[in-house]
Protein backbone atom coordinates (compact mmCIF):
# COMPACT_ATOMS: atom_id res chain seq x y z
CA UNK A 1 0.00 0.00 0.00
CA UNK A 2 1.04 3.56 -0.95
CA UNK A 3 -0.70 6.53 0.71
CA UNK A 4 -0.02 10.28 -0.51
CA UNK A 5 -0.46 12.40 2.30
CA UNK A 6 -1.93 15.56 2.09
CA UNK A 7 -2.20 18.67 4.84
CA UNK A 8 -3.63 22.21 4.09
CA UNK A 9 -5.06 21.89 1.31
CA UNK A 10 -6.87 25.41 1.65
CA UNK A 11 -8.72 25.92 -1.13
CA UNK A 12 -5.86 26.15 -3.32
CA UNK A 13 -7.28 24.01 -6.47
CA UNK A 14 -3.77 24.71 -8.63
CA UNK A 15 -1.68 23.60 -5.91
CA UNK A 16 -3.92 20.85 -5.50
CA UNK A 17 -4.21 19.78 -9.16
CA UNK A 18 0.10 19.91 -9.51
CA UNK A 19 -0.17 17.38 -6.36
CA UNK A 20 -2.08 15.19 -8.01
CA UNK A 21 -0.20 15.18 -11.21
CA UNK A 22 2.88 14.23 -9.14
CA UNK A 23 0.89 11.79 -7.07
CA UNK A 24 0.17 10.04 -10.18
CA UNK A 25 3.29 9.89 -11.36
CA UNK A 26 5.04 8.24 -8.35
CA UNK A 27 2.05 6.21 -8.04
CA UNK A 28 -0.21 6.11 -4.97
CA UNK A 29 -2.96 4.05 -3.70
CA UNK A 30 -4.71 5.82 -1.23
CA UNK A 31 -4.63 10.04 -1.15
CA UNK A 32 -5.18 10.97 2.83
CA UNK A 33 -6.50 14.60 3.95
CA UNK A 34 -5.45 16.19 7.29
CA UNK A 35 -8.32 18.65 7.24
CA UNK A 36 -8.38 22.85 6.37
CA UNK A 37 -9.85 21.25 2.94
CA UNK A 38 -10.95 24.99 2.43
CA UNK A 39 -10.72 28.52 3.88
CA UNK A 40 -7.84 31.20 2.83
CA UNK A 41 -8.23 30.27 -1.13
CA UNK A 42 -10.38 31.39 -4.00
CA UNK A 43 -11.42 27.70 -4.91
CA UNK A 44 -13.53 25.55 -2.47
CA UNK A 45 -16.05 24.66 -4.50
CA UNK A 46 -13.70 23.11 -7.21
CA UNK A 47 -11.36 21.86 -4.30
CA UNK A 48 -13.98 19.83 -2.74
CA UNK A 49 -14.92 18.13 -5.97
CA UNK A 50 -11.54 17.34 -6.98
CA UNK A 51 -11.06 15.67 -3.66
CA UNK A 52 -14.51 13.93 -3.85
CA UNK A 53 -13.71 13.02 -7.31
CA UNK A 54 -10.59 11.09 -6.32
CA UNK A 55 -12.04 9.38 -3.68
CA UNK A 56 -9.85 11.01 -1.06
CA UNK A 57 -10.26 9.84 2.64
CA UNK A 58 -10.48 13.46 4.60
CA UNK A 59 -11.29 14.13 8.22
CA UNK A 60 -12.31 17.79 8.84
CA UNK A 61 -9.99 21.07 10.31
CA UNK A 62 -10.99 23.91 12.20
CA UNK A 63 -11.09 26.22 8.90
CA UNK A 64 -13.68 23.29 8.24
CA UNK A 65 -15.61 23.69 10.86
CA UNK A 66 -16.15 27.36 10.41
CA UNK A 67 -16.63 27.17 6.77
CA UNK A 68 -19.49 24.91 7.21
CA UNK A 69 -20.41 26.82 10.29
CA UNK A 70 -20.07 24.17 13.14
CA UNK A 71 -17.86 27.01 14.78
CA UNK A 72 -17.75 31.07 14.86
CA UNK A 73 -14.29 32.15 13.43
CA UNK A 74 -14.18 34.73 16.69
CA UNK A 75 -10.57 33.71 17.23
CA UNK A 76 -9.32 33.69 14.02
CA UNK A 77 -6.67 36.86 12.60
CA UNK A 78 -8.92 39.34 10.10
CA UNK A 79 -7.68 37.71 6.93
CA UNK A 80 -8.61 34.18 8.32
CA UNK A 81 -12.03 35.41 9.57
CA UNK A 82 -12.76 37.47 6.38
CA UNK A 83 -11.90 34.02 3.92
CA UNK A 84 -14.07 31.90 6.04
CA UNK A 85 -17.08 34.68 6.23
CA UNK A 86 -16.40 34.24 2.41
CA UNK A 87 -16.32 30.38 1.79
CA UNK A 88 -19.35 29.80 4.26
CA UNK A 89 -20.86 32.23 1.37
CA UNK A 90 -20.77 30.63 -1.40
CA UNK A 91 -20.42 26.98 -0.51
CA UNK A 92 -23.79 24.94 -1.34
CA UNK A 93 -25.80 23.35 1.47
CA UNK A 94 -24.57 19.55 0.56
CA UNK A 95 -20.99 20.87 0.24
CA UNK A 96 -21.28 22.31 3.90
CA UNK A 97 -22.92 19.21 5.13
CA UNK A 98 -20.59 17.05 3.63
CA UNK A 99 -17.81 19.15 5.34
CA UNK A 100 -19.44 18.74 9.04
CA UNK A 101 -19.62 15.21 8.28
CA UNK A 102 -15.77 14.62 8.17
CA UNK A 103 -14.48 12.89 10.98
CA UNK A 104 -12.20 15.04 13.24
CA UNK A 105 -9.84 11.63 13.34
CA UNK A 106 -9.13 8.21 11.28
CA UNK A 107 -7.72 5.46 11.99
CA UNK A 108 -6.66 2.98 8.91
CA UNK A 109 -4.64 -0.19 9.07
CA UNK A 110 -1.78 1.44 9.07
CA UNK A 111 -1.86 4.90 10.11
CA UNK A 112 -3.78 7.58 12.09
CA UNK A 113 -5.30 11.13 10.80
CA UNK A 114 -5.90 14.05 12.91
CA UNK A 115 -6.01 17.89 11.93
CA UNK A 116 -3.74 19.51 15.18
CA UNK A 117 -2.87 16.39 18.22
CA UNK A 118 -4.66 13.14 18.38
CA UNK A 119 -4.94 13.12 21.51
CA UNK A 120 -7.31 16.54 21.43
CA UNK A 121 -8.44 16.55 18.24
CA UNK A 122 -11.80 18.90 19.05
CA UNK A 123 -9.42 21.64 20.41
CA UNK A 124 -7.24 21.88 17.21
CA UNK A 125 -3.71 22.48 19.19
CA UNK A 126 -0.84 23.37 17.08
CA UNK A 127 1.95 19.99 17.42
CA UNK A 128 5.17 22.60 17.15
CA UNK A 129 7.00 20.75 19.13
CA UNK A 130 8.57 17.48 20.81
CA UNK A 131 6.24 18.35 24.10
CA UNK A 132 3.41 19.20 22.19
CA UNK A 133 3.91 15.83 20.64
CA UNK A 134 3.78 13.71 23.42
CA UNK A 135 0.04 12.98 24.17
CA UNK A 136 -0.49 12.18 20.25
CA UNK A 137 2.33 9.50 20.99
CA UNK A 138 0.81 8.57 23.47
CA UNK A 139 -2.80 8.11 22.63
CA UNK A 140 -2.55 7.18 19.04
CA UNK A 141 -3.67 3.83 18.69
CA UNK A 142 -1.17 2.92 15.43
CA UNK A 143 2.72 3.12 15.10
CA UNK A 144 2.73 6.31 12.60
CA UNK A 145 0.04 9.35 12.89
CA UNK A 146 -0.32 11.98 10.33
CA UNK A 147 -1.24 15.57 11.59
CA UNK A 148 -1.39 18.91 9.60
CA UNK A 149 -2.34 22.90 11.13
CA UNK A 150 0.89 24.11 11.67
CA UNK A 151 1.66 24.00 7.84
CA UNK A 152 5.48 22.95 8.78
CA UNK A 153 6.41 19.62 7.94
CA UNK A 154 8.19 17.89 10.95
CA UNK A 155 8.39 14.47 12.04
CA UNK A 156 8.92 13.96 15.73
CA UNK A 157 9.79 9.78 16.10
CA UNK A 158 10.18 7.40 19.39
CA UNK A 159 13.11 5.53 18.19
CA UNK A 160 13.55 1.70 19.51
CA UNK A 161 16.72 2.44 21.31
CA UNK A 162 15.44 5.53 23.03
CA UNK A 163 11.68 4.90 23.70
CA UNK A 164 11.63 7.62 26.32
CA UNK A 165 13.81 10.74 24.74
CA UNK A 166 11.52 11.69 21.32
CA UNK A 167 13.37 13.81 19.10
CA UNK A 168 12.47 15.49 15.60
CA UNK A 169 13.80 15.95 12.47
CA UNK A 170 13.32 17.52 9.83
CA UNK A 171 15.02 15.11 7.11
CA UNK A 172 12.83 15.00 3.75
CA UNK A 173 13.16 11.13 3.94
CA UNK A 174 13.60 8.79 6.68
CA UNK A 175 13.04 5.33 7.21
CA UNK A 176 10.63 4.42 9.59
CA UNK A 177 12.03 0.50 10.85
CA UNK A 178 13.28 0.81 13.89
CA UNK A 179 11.10 4.01 14.87
CA UNK A 180 8.52 2.95 17.32
CA UNK A 181 5.69 5.93 17.12
CA UNK A 182 5.75 8.67 14.48
CA UNK A 183 3.60 11.72 14.27
CA UNK A 184 4.48 13.29 10.85
CA UNK A 185 3.13 16.87 9.52
CA UNK A 186 3.86 16.87 5.79
CA UNK A 187 3.34 20.50 5.51
CA UNK A 188 0.97 22.20 3.11
CA UNK A 189 -0.53 21.88 -0.15
CA UNK A 190 -2.16 25.41 -0.75
CA UNK A 191 0.26 27.18 1.63
CA UNK A 192 3.26 26.25 3.12
CA UNK A 193 4.86 28.59 6.23
CA UNK A 194 8.49 27.33 6.13
CA UNK A 195 9.52 29.92 3.22
CA UNK A 196 9.42 27.45 0.88
CA UNK A 197 6.33 28.34 -1.93
CA UNK A 198 6.26 24.75 -3.26
CA UNK A 199 3.08 22.93 -2.43
CA UNK A 200 4.23 19.68 -0.19
CA UNK A 201 2.75 16.76 0.37
CA UNK A 202 3.70 13.14 1.73
CA UNK A 203 4.36 9.48 0.41
CA UNK A 204 4.43 6.81 3.05
CA UNK A 205 5.25 3.65 1.91
CA UNK A 206 4.49 1.33 5.07
CA UNK A 207 5.43 -1.72 3.46
CA UNK A 208 9.22 -0.39 3.69
CA UNK A 209 7.91 0.92 5.66
CA UNK A 210 9.28 4.81 5.00
CA UNK A 211 8.32 8.22 4.27
CA UNK A 212 9.26 11.02 2.27
CA UNK A 213 8.66 14.60 1.87
CA UNK A 214 7.90 16.06 -1.26
CA UNK A 215 7.60 19.77 -3.12
CA UNK A 216 5.84 20.61 -5.90
CA UNK A 217 6.26 23.36 -8.48
CA UNK A 218 2.94 25.23 -9.45
CA UNK A 219 1.58 28.22 -10.72
CA UNK A 220 1.68 30.60 -7.75
CA UNK A 221 0.28 33.53 -9.79
CA UNK A 222 -2.37 31.75 -10.92
CA UNK A 223 -3.86 31.00 -7.78
CA UNK A 224 -2.97 34.64 -6.12
CA UNK A 225 -5.37 35.84 -8.98
CA UNK A 226 -8.09 33.36 -8.00
CA UNK A 227 -8.15 35.10 -4.20
CA UNK A 228 -7.64 38.36 -5.33
CA UNK A 229 -10.60 38.07 -7.80
CA UNK A 230 -12.45 36.59 -4.88
CA UNK A 231 -12.12 40.05 -3.00
CA UNK A 232 -10.08 38.33 -0.24
CA UNK A 233 -7.59 39.93 1.54
CA UNK A 234 -4.60 40.52 -0.62
CA UNK A 235 -1.94 39.23 2.13
CA UNK A 236 -3.64 36.20 1.13
CA UNK A 237 -2.26 36.17 -2.23
CA UNK A 238 0.92 37.51 -1.62
CA UNK A 239 1.84 35.37 1.36
CA UNK A 240 2.12 32.58 -1.35
CA UNK A 241 4.65 33.79 -2.92
CA UNK A 242 6.84 33.98 -0.11
CA UNK A 243 6.06 30.66 1.77
CA UNK A 244 4.39 32.29 5.07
Amino acid sequence: MRYAILGDIHANETALCAVLEDIANVGADRILCLGDLVGYGGSPSATLQILRDVAAISIRGNHDEACCGLMEPIFFNPSARAAAIWTKSILTSNEKQWLAELPLTIDLDECSLAHGTYDHAQEFRYLNSVDSALGSLKSMPRPVCFVGHTHLPVVVVQTEHAPESPSHTLSARIELDNIRRAVVNPGSVGQPRDEDPRAAWGLYLPDEPSYELRRVEYDIEKEAHAIRAAGLPAFLADRLHLGI
